[in-house]
């Protein structure tokens, strides 16, 4: 029988170890689900086309580890060039960017299934900071640029403490508050606790809001 010292040793090794256990556990288990959840993807995937008879995909340009560019897969949830319908300031203006289908599918975080992809092939965790855009690099300070420092994640500190209502300085806060405490234990919470924010849709924000959480400021040198 294992003693209790046994099944938490794992959680006692050090930094860099965990984060080894961490990542060989991301991808073997993100390779399970895509299996087990095929049948899932694939009728989301139909219901995606047939809502308006466009592309299944969307993929993103977004920094990750190292601020090393990689392209993010998620299920469409948007009209075919949604940015075309943002006015001159990059606002939503009276118009719906989301589809029918779309909504659904952000309400309860099922176009964030095909990062498992990612996740399979190392360039994101299941728990991390989130992957930035890449416009969004040149104004971080060298402090906040430390969100890179471990590989993104699908959900993270700051999406089970606000997800998109937060400012995004108090979202870097949190990636950097998850990168300076971490641990295996520290990932099992944050886990669980996804499941209850994505089952009652806390801080969910269907379109953008720039408006109301871009406080980066401009560029630095």
């Amino acid at each position: 029988m294992m003693s209790a010292r046994s099944v938490w040793a794992p959680l006692l090794l050090p930094r860099s170890i965990q984060l080894g256990i961490k990542y060989f556990i991301d991808r073997c288990v993100a390779a399970v689900l895509i299996i087990v959840l095929a049948p899932l993807m694939a009728i989301v995937a139909i219901f995606v086309w047939l809502d308006d008879r466009g592309p299944v995909f969307f993929r993103q340009h977004r920094m990750g580890f190292n601020a090393k560019p990689f392209s993010i897969w998620k299920f469409r949830t948007m009209v075919e060039d949604a940015d075309r319908l943002l006015d001159d300031q990059g606002h939503v203006v009276n118009v719906a960017r989301v589809t029918r289908v779309g909504r659904l599918l952000r309400k309860t975080s099922l176009d964030e299934l095909p990062q498992l992809f990612n996740i399979v092939g190392g360039q994101m965790s299941f728990v991390g900071p989130r992957p930035g855009l890449p416009e969004h690099y040149t104004r971080y300070s060298p402090v906040q640029r430390r969100r890179y420092s471990v590989r993104p994640g699908v959900t993270g500190l700051a999406q089970v403490n606000g997800r998109n209502s937060l400012p995004w300085s108090e979202r870097i806060r949190l990636d950097l508050k998850y990168i300076d405490e971490y641990s295996l234990l520290l990932d099992l919470k944050i886990l669980l606790r996804t499941i209850w924010v994505v089952s009652t849709g806390h801080g969910i924000v269907l379109d953008r809001n720039p408006e109301q959480v871009d406080d980066l400021g401009p560029p630095k040198s």
